[in-house]
């Protein structure tokens, strides 16, 4: 890991500040999503955010509570109860420690490029999507509503006015990270003039004492196993895949390189600790990240002091925080979803194959519709299936004529469906010489189209008269090839022996 000289101490704690801030309605909004408590978000957003920072493999790089978790833990706790999560995450914690120690973290560097800017695009989407929520308000009952009228044009108002600050202070001043000084004069202006809009203090209350060691309160059988195993699996690797793809993200902007396996050890070692201390769990957060590497932290002390504020939100700050207004932070979150999406990808998927342009659309839209494990696996997989097909249609046939004035066509490759029209279209029938040999020494016939293709040359062939001679075919091909005993060369000690796939032969 390349690190710098230096450190640049304001930068890192004024930006953890930044991100603190950032991270109260998230943690709040996501634990509301999960179906507990805000202390158990806030707790996981500490706790999770705290260690990852100490023991992690990516300096710089914020974790906490995220959406994608929250999403999957709904059915567990509507179903079994809030104790039941935090077991989950405390084994959660186990398989992603487990990963890190078998080195596997290094497989995400085999996610290919289309899927990373799809996985950016969609999350980069449903951060800005989740925003919209902050226009709807709750009635007597506790249905949400979009907000109308004057309140809702002041609510677009303060949104566009702090994203318009975000956007300026970095032309007047560096001092200041853009998103705290967004978020800073929105207060400001908000509080002095008495304007009456949602703030934090709207959505929940921040206060709060330490967490507390708690053992999970369920029995500890193997029904409780067969219960929370599956959940912790899905957490585990969505987990894990967020958080190594953020780390991706951030060394290609930083241009330095994080250590996957140490990352999977430290989120494993926080999970396992949040779980303990009454927390949802949590992994690395996108957007808090870029906001952070944004805002000029770099290292491991801007996630330390997120953390550390954060803590300190909870304990004391909590009737400043109360008067944030979420109007501030939405217009934050806007910008950072702007920073984030990859535009250059609309041109990128001008230049590129119409399978990688549909990868990097179809990887967006799952991301935003299901969750990212479901939507980087699924783009991985056809991202291979893609390379699998495209690798085997290409066929290489080379010719030349032999010491007994025979035409000799070396065939390398597969020769399925895939293949069939670019193998048939090699041969020069009509201008060849009376003798003819195909050699199979390098290539292999899979299926009943690959069959299909040398009986319609043997067919072309005889119809010219000349005399076609295949070598080192499987035996098994022969039986398929029509009026094989007349133009077969045969060596059983040369041909090879696989199986081809066929009806006649299942």
């Amino acid at each position: 890991m390349k690190n710098n000289k230096t450190i640049n101490v304001k930068d890192e704690v004024l930006s953890g500040l930044t991100v603190a801030l950032a991270l109260v309605p998230e943690a709040v909004a996501f634990a509301f999503v999960a179906g507990v408590e805000p202390l158990t978000g806030l707790y996981a957003a500490f706790i999770v955010g705290f260690i990852t920072s100490i023991f992690g493999g990516r300096p710089g790089m914020i974790s906490g509570a995220t959406g994608a978790l929250a999403v999957v833990l709904v059915d567990l706790v509507s179903e079994h109860g809030v104790e039941y999560l935090f077991i989950t995450v405390v084994l959660m914690g186990i398989i992603q420690i487990l990963v890190g120690l078998f080195k596997l973290g290094k497989f995400v560097r085999f996610i290919p490029h289309t899927v990373m800017i799809g996985f950016v695009n969609g999350l980069a989407m449903v951060i800005g999507i989740a925003q919209f929520n902050q226009f709807k308000i709750a009635d007597e009952y506790g249905n949400m509503h979009w907000m109308q009228g004057e309140e809702l044009l002041l609510m677009i108002g303060l949104v566009l006015l702090t994203m318009a600050i975000v956007y300026l202070i970095p032309k007047i001043t560096k001092t200041i990270p853009a998103p705290l000084a967004g978020i800073g004069l929105i207060s400001l202006i908000v509080n002095i003039f008495g304007i009456n809009v949602k703030t934090v203090g709207d959505i929940a209350h921040v206060g709060g004492g330490l967490p507390q060691f708690h053992i999970p309160n369920v029995p500890f059988s193997i029904n409780t196993v067969q219960i929370i195993l599956p959940y912790a699996l899905i957490l585990a690797s969505i987990g894990l895949i967020e958080s190594l793809m953020t780390l991706t993200l951030i060394d290609e902007i930083t241009q330095t390189r994080g250590r996957g396996n140490k990352e999977c050890i430290g989120q494993g070692i926080a999970n396992i600790v949040t779980g303990f201390f009454g927390g949802m769990g949590g992994c690395a957060m996108i957007g808090q990240s870029m906001i952070n590497i944004k805002s000029g932290g770099r290292n491991r002390l801007s996630g330390i002091s997120a953390s550390l504020f954060l803590l300190g939100f909870i304990l004391f700050g909590s009737s400043l925080i109360e008067r944030i207004p979420i109007a501030a932070l939405t217009g934050v979150m806007f910008m950072v979803v702007i920073a984030t999406f990859e535009w250059s990808s609309f041109e990128i998927m001008r230049n590129i194959p119409k399978s990688d342009a549909f990868v990097i659309i179809l990887v967006s839209v799952i991301t935003v519709f299901t969750d990212l494990a479901i939507a980087v696996g699924i783009g991985v997989i056809i991202s291979s299936l893609v390379f699998a097909w495209e690798k085997g249609k290409r066929i290489d046939v080379d010719s030349y004529i032999d010491t007994c004035g025979s035409k000799v066509y070396k065939i390398r490759g597969a020769v399925f469906f895939g293949s069939a029209r670019n193998f048939s279209d090699s041969f020069d029938i009509k201008n060849d010489p009376e003798d003819v040999i195909i050699d199979f020494g390098n290539a292999r016939v899979f299926d009943h189209s690959g069959i299909e293709s040398i009986n319609s040359l043997t067919e072309k062939y005889k119809s010219e008269g000349k005399t076609l001679h295949l070598k080192h075919l499987s035996v098994e091909c022969y039986q398929f090839i029509k009026d094989a005993e007349k133009i077969l060369e045969v060596n059983i000690i040369e041909d090879p022996k696989y199986h081809i796939a066929i009806d006649n032969l299942a």
